[in-house]
């Protein structure tokens, strides 16, 4: 005979002051040790999502910790040859963006006295010339923009570039750090896993025919994994695809040597939700227009395409499936993630939303709020209805009968 469903019932005292102290409480400690929270939940999140794995190897008589030293180098060698793969094509093509750049910006000898990048300015101040836009000075901002750079003193801008340095190498060395702990803390939880699905499982006994909490977290995120990679590989692809085409067509000139770095620029930009595909398409825009301004309007319409079809085709049949979240809790948790951890926090916003959802199910089988009124049910009303008087109805007059 299955255990039957525990049921948690909240008294009414709880309802009115104990709830809204708990998420009080959560919010301040939120905010508090923020750092160290999300840093928690990241690992919680790699941990859900590497169980399956772990628990298919176990499948496999192989010991847990093993499974788990295995799953990690496997990740961590994909990632790394992944990296090395995609460094080769990036170093490659970024130098040969880097001379085009530099011959865009420089003057030939023996052609002529003015670079591409004058002559292009030179061209577009003649074409507002000739719409009555004479007021919009091109030529003069370039030529004080290449005056204030020629004049600048090279020692400030060294020590500027000084400072940049020492604050990234401090930022990478915390985010090293960091990222370490995720992995400790991520290998913990996966070790104790079996244990806390147990330890839940025995408290909060599944009903019959539905699944216990960690396997429905893990299918939630599961599903919006699913999604998000789907989504990047569908919009990496199309980017990629139509900066080739531009460059094919002689609209947007050299592109098609650099498509597959910005096609796959977009698709891992578009995993940070909304900021995104915005993120994705500044480097092909900025290329394009360095080398040839008018290219760069073929290119920011490029992506405002690829971005209306995402928008109103891609992004409700793939995510809205894989989420079962509505819209405006989505914005919500995007919201709130990026004003409690920043950028990071709109990152895992989405996973998170979606692992609470599975959470809230779960204990929502589980969790009755005691009635507020007296008795437990409705509270029954008397009412005497009267029945409204029957008046006769007049008798109408006798028709005159002639005999």
């Amino acid at each position: 005979m299955p255990p039957a469903v525990t049921k948690i019932e909240i008294p009414r005292w709880m309802q009115l002051v104990g709830l809204p102290l708990v998420l009080l409480f959560l919010w301040t400690l939120a905010g508090t040790v923020s750092h160290v929270v999300f840093l928690f939940l990241v690992a919680a999140l790699i941990a859900l999502l590497l169980d399956p794995i772990v628990r298919g190897l176990g499948r496999l008589r192989i010991p847990r910790g093993f499974s788990i030293a295995v799953v990690f180098l496997s990740f961590a060698t994909a990632l790394v040859v992944g990296a090395i793969a995609l460094g080769v094509v990036v170093v490659d093509q970024s130098r040969d963006a880097a001379d085009r750049i530099t011959n865009y910006l420089t003057v030939e000898d023996g052609r002529s006295s003015q670079t591409d990048a004058e002559r292009d300015v030179e061209r577009l101040q003649s074409w507002l010339d000739d719409r009555g836009l004479e007021r919009i000075q091109v030529r003069e901002q370039g030529q004080n923009l290449a005056d204030s750079l020629r004049e600048a003193n090279p020692e400030e801008y060294t020590s500027r570039a000084i400072d940049f340095l020492e604050g990234a190498a401090l930022s990478i060395f915390e985010l090293l750090f960091s990222l370490v702990l995720v992995i400790v803390v991520s290998v913990y939880m996966l070790l104790d896993m079996g244990r806390l699905s147990a330890t839940v499982d025995r408290r909060f006994p599944p009903r019959p025919g539905s699944g216990s909490l960690i396997p429905r977290i893990e299918s939630a995120l599961a599903g919006y994994i699913r999604g998000q990679v789907l989504l990047s590989l569908i919009i990496g692809v199309s980017a990629g695809i139509g900066l080739w085409l531009l460059g094919i067509l002689g609209w947007a000139e050299g592109m098609e040597s650099y498509a597959l770095l910005f096609g796959a620029w977009v698709a891992v930009a578009e995993l940070i939700p909304y900021l995104g595909p915005w993120l994705g398409a500044i480097p092909p825009i900025v290329y394009a227009l360095i080398v040839d301004p008018v290219s760069a309007i073929w290119v920011t319409l490029l992506f405002l395409a690829v971005h209306q079809i995402e928008g109103h085709i891609v992004v409700p049949n793939v995510m809205g499936s894989a989420l079962r979240l509505h819209p405006l809790l989505v914005i919500f948790g995007l919201l709130a993630g990026g004003e409690i951890y920043g950028l990071p926090g709109i990152f895992v916003a989405l996973p998170l939303l979606a692992g609470m959802r599975a959470i809230w199910e779960f204990f929502g089988e589980r969790v009755q709020l005691e009635p507020w009124k007296e008795g437990g049910g409705p509270v029954p009303v008397e009412v005497e209805i009267e029945e409204p008087p029957v008046s006769e109805a007049p008798v109408p007059p006798a028709a005159n009968v002639r005999s």
